[in-house]
């Protein structure tokens, strides 16, 4: 079985979509997948179980973007093609089956939506498959033996973003003597484009 699975260009998002791609691989031992997303979210499906190839949804003018996605997706046959982006795409590359979805119910939660989409309830949870490489550069960050505080402060846009000086003080509490994470070390989680989002965080955190 051959999918090509359009998924988001956000971290977040594609990090929500990433429970699809556990449940089809559960499903269908042997299934190949191509899969198709921004610059920023590639790395998280680097190491999926059968991953033919990985392509990189650059921006560009007048859409044009999408002509070159499917110029390079269109000369194959798909036996399922799931398009997250709502793109249309699907409607003009043969496929066995189509599953489109993008415009999004605010009384749901995102992972319900895409679990709807592809008939799964309860819908699968989010799965990310880590390379050998990917779990050493983690070892070499993550300090071992002590717990840690992930947090990530930034967001796409401001109405998604808890203020900066909360996230720090809610770090400084849990990690406080007494706190529920004493001692804990705090990991600030963002891409490097969003560093001077998160710089407040850093500043309001003591080293080490």
């Amino acid at each position: 079985m051959k999918i090509l699975f359009i998924t988001a260009t956000r971290i977040g998002d594609a990090v929500l979509s990433s429970g699809l791609i556990a449940h089809l691989a559960a499903e269908h031992p042997g299934v190949r997948f191509t899969v198709a997303c921004g610059a920023p979210a590639a790395p998280l499906f680097e190491a999926i179980p059968g991953l033919d190839r990985l392509i990189v949804i650059k921006k560009k003018p007048f859409h044009s973007h999408w002509i070159s996605l499917w110029a390079a997706c269109a000369g194959k046959r798909w036996d399922r093609i799931y398009d997250l982006r709502g793109s249309m795409l699907a409607r003009f590359m043969r496929a066995g089956e189509r599953h489109i979805g993008k415009y999004r119910d605010d009384n749901i939660h995102r992972v319900e939506e895409l679990g709807r989409l592809i008939g799964v309830s309860p819908a699968p949870a989010p799965m990310l498959y880590l390379s050998d490489d990917a779990w050493e550069k983690a070892g070499a960050l993550v300090p071992s033996g002590k717990p840690v505080l992930a947090i990530g402060p930034t967001a796409n846009w401001g109405g998604k973003q808890w203020p900066a000086d909360r996230f720090s003080a809610l770090a400084l509490r849990a990690t406080e003597k007494g706190g529920v994470l004493e001692g804990a070390t705090v990991a600030v989680l963002g891409a490097e484009s969003e560093r001077a989002m998160a710089q407040p965080v850093f500043d309001a955190l003591p080293e080490g």
